[in-house]
């Protein structure tokens, strides 16, 4: 059966390797398809693009959006982690997408700005801490300010004696909840959607258990959401269990929505993932672009 992943991230974002060597890692997991999906940025698609024709995979545009945490269902308690986007067949080609400059591409260059702001508050929140680091070395280590993200911070506390590792930079300092944790989501789930929609993409939802939901209040905001325009949910995720992908279909089959999945990819800043296969079980089968394409055509 062949299998694809719907989920990485490459130096243009928060992952270590950059976009040529993430699909090398594809072909040679035997992937069909792979999608980059880099935190707010479709900058890597080109680099990608040659090498996915290259290999002789399907390279999937598309990116992911940090989004406010939408009100939580009654009953529940607030939405504790984070709530993230996916965004998948931005136009017919990679060329397209870069030349569009559309809605989607003009919300996330506002995004990165967000990003970039975000990125010095934490580093003044970082000094009131009284965390030393060099700014100039984490943003030399992401290969420039775009790329900046709390995966370089969390080395940079490593190497300051600030943590153990980088999940225990994570765990201390940078969560949410955290010490220095600074928020810079700027639109919610439904509003990314919307905005998926306006440029001819589909919205998936990602890692859906990083809400920190019961299962009975998760289900009610899946299907809120897929009221709000998104098309699918990340069931297949890399860090689940298979009993935690088996519950997150049946939601995603009661809400009408596409059961995705990914590896979440990003290199040494989570060793545990590999591309394709996840902590080692995960298998997303190739049908499932053919199911999101046919919700997009149904949009």
């Amino acid at each position: 059966m062949p299998v694809i992943d719907l989920h990485t991230h490459s130096s243009i974002s928060d992952g270590s390797d950059p976009p040529e060597r993430v699909c090398e890692l594809a072909a040679a997991a035997g992937l069909s398809a792979l999608a980059l999906t880099d935190h707010d940025s479709l900058n890597g698609l080109t680099e990608a693009a040659r090498a996915a024709e290259r290999l002789g995979v399907r390279l999937v545009p598309g990116c992911e959006i940090s989004c406010m945490k939408p009100e939580p269902p009654p009953g529940s308690g607030p939405v504790s982690g984070s709530v993230h986007v996916l965004v998948y067949f931005v136009g017919s080609s990679v060329s397209e997408v870069l030349a569009a400059g559309g809605t989607l591409q003009s919300e996330l260059a506002l995004l990165r700005d967000d990003r970039a702001e975000r990125n010095r508050r934490l580093m003044a929140r970082l000094e009131e801490l009284g965390i030393e680091i060099d700014y100039d070395a984490v943003v030399a280590e992401a290969g420039g300010e775009e790329g900046l993200g709390r995966p370089h911070f969390a080395r940079a506390l490593v190497r300051a004696g600030a943590a153990e590792d980088v999940q225990d930079a994570f765990d201390r300092w940078l969560a949410d909840g955290r010490p220095a944790y600074v928020p810079k989501a700027r639109i919610t789930p439904g509003q990314a959607a919307q905005l998926a929609r306006a440029s001819g993409a589909v919205a998936v939802l990602a890692h859906p258990l990083s809400l920190g939901l019961e299962t009975k209040h998760l289900e009610r905001m899946v299907s809120e959401l897929a009221e709000a325009g998104v098309a699918g949910l990340e069931a297949l995720y890399g860090r689940y269990s298979r009993e935690e992908r088996k519950s997150l279909r049946a939601i995603a089959d009661r809400a009408g929505l596409v059961p995705t999945g990914g590896s979440d990819y990003h290199g040494t800043f989570k060793p545990d993932l590999s591309v394709g296969s996840g902590t080692g079980d995960l298998e997303v089968p190739d049908d499932v672009l053919d199911a999101l394409a046919a919700a997009l055509s149904r949009k």
